[in-house]
C-alpha cells in the first residue's frame, strides 16, 4: 500500500493529529516547532499559529477552541482566524517530578475527560518520572498511571471500557490494556497487551478503528501495525520515513489514516520526507474523536 504524502512539512516532532468533521479538516501540532497546522482537505490549504510553550496534545473543546497539554499544564487555546499567535489561558497547573518535563501524548476518554501523560524531555536519561493525568473538573490534575519514562499511545475501544498505553522508550517498548471506569474515569486491571520489543519500531502514537483494533506507529521502523483487540498482529503498512509518530483516522469517510512524523537531526538522504505528514487508505474506517467536555 503506497502512503500519499500529505504535507512536506518537516516537523521536528509532528504529533496529535485530529480530524475535524465539520471543517474537513486535519489539525496538529509540531512540538519543539512550537506549532499548531491545519490542512483544509478540499482546497489542501495550510494554516499555521505559534504557541509560547511546546504543544505535545491537542484536543477540540465542545465551546470551540482547543485544549492542549503542554510543558507547565493544559491550557485553552483560541487560534485567530489566519495566521498568527494561538491566545492561551492555562486551566490547569502541572507539578512536575522534576525539571526538564513537558506533557506528551493525551487524547479525551468517550465522554469527553482529557488524559495525558507527562515525561522528561530528556530520553537518554531513561527516567521513570513521566504519568498519566486526568483533567476531570476544576483546575486541578489527578495522576492516574506513575512511573512511566515516555507515556505514549492512549487510546480507547469503541465502548470506551478499555483504555490502551504504551511507553515507547526504548528501555520499555510496551503497551498496556487497562478496564475503564466509564463513570469515575479510572483505569484497573493493568495488563500487557503487545510486547513491542521482538516486533518492528517503539509503540508511538496510536488510535482504533470501528472493528475495535489498535493501531499504533511503529517508530524507527517507518510502519504503522494493526492488532487486533486480542492483541495479534493483524497487519504492518509502511509510510517513507523511519519514524512514525501517531495516527489518526479523518477523510469523509474516516477511511483515511493520517500519519504524522519525525524529523531527526543527522543524514536525511534516505528519507528526504522525514518530519512530513502522509495518508494511508486501509481498507477500514476510523472513529470520531470525541470533543473535550471540561467546563471552563
Amino acid at each position: 500500500m503506497q502512503a500519499e504524502l500529505v504535507l512536506d512539512a518537516r516537523h521536528g516532532v509532528g504529533e496529535s493529529p485530529v480530524w475535524i468533521a465539520a471543517e474537513q479538516a486535519l489539525h496538529w501540532v509540531d512540538i519543539p516547532g512550537r506549532g499548531i497546522f491545519r490542512w483544509h482537505a478540499p482546497t489542501a490549504r495550510v494554516t499555521s499559529w505559534s504557541t509560547e510553550e511546546m504543544p505535545a496534545c491537542i484536543a477540540p473543546h465542545v465551546a470551540g477552541g482547543w485544549v492542549c497539554g503542554m510543558e507547565s499544564g493544559v491550557f485553552h487555546l483560541q487560534l485567530p482566524q489566519g495566521e498568527g499567535k494561538a491566545q492561551a489561558r492555562r486551566i490547569a497547573a502541572v507539578q512536575h517530578a522534576e525539571a526538564g518535563m513537558r506533557f506528551n501524548d493525551g487524547r479525551c476518554d468517550r465522554q469527553g475527560r482529557l488524559r495525558a501523560g507527562t515525561m522528561v524531555m530528556d530520553m537518554s536519561l531513561a527516567r521513570a518520572a513521566g504519568q498519566v493525568y486526568a483533567l476531570d473538573e476544576g483546575p486541578s490534575l489527578r495522576a492516574l498511571v506513575p512511573g512511566l519514562i515516555t507515556p505514549n499511545g492512549m487510546a480507547f475501544s469503541p465502548d470506551g471500557r478499555t483504555m490502551y498505553l504504551s511507553d515507547s522508550h526504548p528501555d520499555s517498548q510496551q503497551v498496556w490494556a487497562f478496564d475503564y471506569d466509564l463513570d469515575g474515569g479510572t483505569p484497573t486491571n493493568h495488563r500487557l497487551f503487545i510486547d513491542m520489543r521482538p516486533l518492528p519500531g517503539r509503540p508511538d502514537g496510536a488510535a482504533v478503528d470501528e472493528d475495535g483494533c489498535y493501531w499504533v506507529c511503529g517508530n524507527d521502523a517507518g510502519l504503522v501495525h494493526r492488532f487486533t483487540p486480542r492483541g495479534q498482529l493483524d497487519r504492518s503498512l509502511p509510510v517513507p520515513v523511519k519514524k512514525p509518530a501517531m495516527c489518526a483516522f479523518g477523510g469523509a469517510g474516516l477511511d483515511t489514516l493520517f500519519v504524522t512524523s519525525i524529523r531527526p537531526g543527522g543524514d536525511l538522504s534516505d528519507q528526504p520526507l522525514a518530519g512530513g505528514v502522509f495518508a494511508l487508505r486501509p481498507g477500514v474506517r476510523g472513529l470520531p474523536e470525541p470533543a473535550c467536555r471540561l467546563p471552563l
